[in-house]
């Protein structure tokens, strides 16, 4: 079969409450004939698959067979009415179980204080019932599909050990003499089920909210925008747009698709794609973002981009892509969910045969069983890496940072070696005057001459001269007779003067020499800056002075490299450039290691290198010649604003151009993998410690089942801590 026959599938799992039930609809998913890969996730019950588009009812029958329910996504809205509609139906569960429950536990709670109160059998049977047979119905149904299937489940373990308290109590009560009230256990299976049902029913809207990340992302797009056809506004829906149409976005508005700014200024607040606290300035020629908002001005924007080529549909796939992964840890969680629904059947079984053969009566092994089954839940185990990776991937994304590669997770609380691109990682990646030195006269009047020699041009060096002139606030009046010098420069009249502004191939043509400037001009050379020459050509050839120009640093690179510095992190720079500039800018930010004049297979080679040598390295990038070395790290981290193959070979995209989101990017893959550990280890402790307890007697079945539900509470809830992170931004130290 063809790679190119396959799709990527997205189904929606009903019917699954805990890890082996996730692994057993993978399991199924994966015989299908044609499947490349699947990945089910518990926490957000979906399934991934890789498999031609045909085999779809293939896929959909075997979930069925496996005893749940699939279908294709519905759209989100349609989604969020149904979970909000399922929370609802389950909390009037939970209350109703409660109600129920609680008059039987009265008797416990009054021999705390001296009371002795006992409920007629009847009534305990009245109100235990519906609780068993009515609300507890899903455990039932759900336990009943899985040992079809040929496995079990934690529905399996509830109903069985419920089952086994509400018989005995029936058992109990039908052979109690006439007249006498025997001791019952209607209140711990009705108990038992009642806090299951709370617990199922916290853990769904704990659950819930580490999808907020994904749902606040989708409510960015505005579901109507103002198209601009022959001077005239019509209000269509965002569905109707094509690539090329005009928009008209007023102030305070959501921008309704990608595009570019035609006419008018504004700014425009990125902070929920991008991260970036500061409004963002837009003028003419301006790209700008599907979902951001609009400030004070009255833009048009000409649509480039709708749909799923949006960078705000890019973004959401690359979260939802990274929450539907699996951490390379989840592979042991699977094993262990394997084998640990029918080892804990096993274990009831020997605590019951155990008990009876120390001599106990079958009322109490019963009821030492029903606290194993009742106690062993996989739930929390199921739960604990996937509910860890929604939240920390999705405050990532609120912050700018996408973790598309969920193995990054473990990787990175590892990485001691940290290799940086220079030119639009570290550096802007555009001239700008750095130097500049006049022979007579101030470095105004130098700059304002050079200044009326750029005026209308668009070379990049031209640029850089007119932005200083901008610092400044001079305002050079364009020269005259201006007349480029091919390979040169350029030259014109400005005051009276024959001025003429290029390399120095121009000293040499007029005769002249650098003279005093000598000394400056080899020192801006050797930190790799680009010179041009400002002399008068006429009546008389003289020097006026030199300007030097550099890519500066970008703000944040100073405070990125310190910051993963004083984690005793090493810092590298490895660079295309010439060496002299790279040894500049390697000077300024404080970092020794520095690799120059570097082809891109050279860059993956010096990767290579390092991870030869014992380290865990993370490369940071954003050009196509970085894209090889992105990938040859055991972590790569594309820079926003960089080119689609650099974002596609890194395994993290940092959707701004700050380098302090690198630190950053490091720490929450560090912080998620922690909680990843905690989770995974509160989730084995509550059985290690749980399952004896209950083997030996020493835990009553209504507690059994509180613990059961406080852990997959407590494992969602310790996750759900990492929404809180916030980035350290730490400021720039000084130079």
């Amino acid at each position: 079969m063809n790679q190119d026959d396959t799709t990527t599938f997205e189904l929606s799992i009903d019917g699954m409450t805990c890890a082996s039930c996730a692994g057993r609809v993978e399991r199924a998913l994966g015989k299908v004939a044609g499947v490349r890969a699947v990945s089910v996730n518990l926490a957000s019950e979906k399934a991934h698959i890789q498999a031609p588009a045909e085999t779809l009812p293939a896929l959909l029958a075997a979930v069925e067979k496996a005893g749940y329910h699939a279908h294709p996504p519905q759209a989100r809205p349609a989604e969020a009415d149904d979970t909000r509609q399922r929370l609802q139906r389950e909390r009037w569960q939970v209350i109703l179980a409660l109600l129920l429950a609680l008059p039987l536990t009265l008797p416990m709670f009054a021999a705390w204080f001296g009371l002795h109160i006992l409920l007629p059998a009847w009534l305990q049977f009245a109100l235990a019932a519906p609780v068993q047979c009515v609300l507890g119905a899903r455990f039932y149904r759900a336990g009943w599909q899985a040992l079809r299937a040929g496995s079990g489940n934690m529905d399996l373990l509830v109903a069985l050990g419920t089952s086994a308290g509400f018989g005995l109590s029936l058992y109990l009560w039908w052979q109690a003499a006439p007249g006498s009230v025997p001791h019952l256990y209607f209140e711990a299976a009705a108990v038992v089920i009642a806090l299951v049902l709370l617990g199922k029913h916290l853990e769904s809207r704990a659950k819930r909210q580490t999808g907020a990340a994904i749902r606040a992302l989708e409510a960015l797009r505005p579901a109507q925008a103002r198209r601009w056809r022959e001077g005239v506004e019509e209000e269509v829906p965002v569905a109707l747009l094509r690539v090329g149409d005009l928009l008209v976005v007023r102030p305070g508005e959501r921008f309704p698709a990608d595009g570019e700014v035609i006419d008018g200024e504004s700014q425009a607040d990125e902070a929920l794609i991008t991260g970036e606290s500061l409004p963002v300035a837009k003028a003419p020629g301006d790209r700008v973002t599907g979902g951001a908002i609009n400030g004070d001005g009255r833009l048009r924007v000409r649509v480039t981009a709708l749909g799923a080529e949006s960078v705000l549909a890019r973004i959401i796939r690359l979260v939802e892509d990274a929450q539907a992964a699996k951490a390379p840890i989840q592979q042991l969680v699977d094993r262990v969910s394997a084998v640990f629904v029918p080892g804990v059947l096993l274990i009831a079984l020997l605590t019951l045969a155990g008990w009876l053969l120390a001599g106990a009566g079958l009322e109490t092994a019963l009821l030492n069983a029903v606290s194993v089954l009742v106690i062993a839940c996989p739930c929390a185990l199921g739960l604990a890496t996937p509910t860890a990776i929604m939240a920390g991937t999705g405050v990532a994304a609120r912050h700018g940072i996408l973790i598309k590669d969920v193995a990054a997770l473990e990787i990175a609380q590892q990485i001691d070696t940290v290799a940086f691109d220079k030119t639009g990682t570290l550096t802007r990646g555009q001239p700008r005057l750095v130097g500049l030195q006049a022979i007579d006269g101030t470095t105004d009047t130098l700059l304002a001459q050079a200044g009326s020699l750029q005026r209308g041009s668009e070379h990049p060096l031209a640029r850089a001269v007119l932005a200083a002139c901008a610092e400044r606030d001079l305002l050079p009046a364009e020269a005259r007779a201006l007349r480029a010098l091919p390979g040169r420069g350029i030259e014109g009249e400005w005051g009276g003067q024959r001025l003429q502004l290029g390399s120095q191939r121009l000293l040499h043509e007029a005769g002249l020499s650098a003279g005093a400037l000598a000394a400056q001009a080899s020192a801006w050379e050797a930190e790799g800056r680009t010179l041009s020459w400002l002399l008068e050509s006429a009546p008389t050839p003289r020097l006026l002075g030199l300007l030097a120009f550099g890519d500066s640093l970008k703000p944040g690179a100073r405070a990125a490299v310190a910051a993963l510095q004083a984690r005793q992190i090493h810092t590298h720079l490895i660079s295309g450039d010439n060496r002299g500039s790279a040894s500049a800018v390697a000077a300024q930010l404080g970092i020794s290691a520095v690799q120059a004049e570097v082809l891109p297979a050279d860059k993956a080679a010096a990767i290579t290198r390092l991870k030869a040598a014992g380290h865990k390295v993370a490369m940071v990038g954003d050009g196509l010649n970085d894209a090889p070395a992105l990938a040859a790290a055991d972590i790569g981290i594309a820079m926003g604003g960089g080119t689609d193959v650099a974002m596609h070979a890194a395994g993290i995209t940092l959707m701004r151009g700050d380098p302090r989101l690198v630190p950053a990017a490091l720490e929450i893959s560090r912080r998620t993998y922690a909680k990843i550990r905690q989770n995974l280890f509160w989730a084995f402790l509550y059985n290690l410690i749980g399952l004896p307890l209950a083997a030996f007697g020493l835990l009553d079945p209504m507690f059994a089942g509180a613990a059961m539900a406080l852990s997959s509470v407590s494992v969602v809830s310790n996750a759900l801590l990492l929404t809180r992170w916030q980035p350290t931004i730490d400021h720039e130290p000084s130079p």
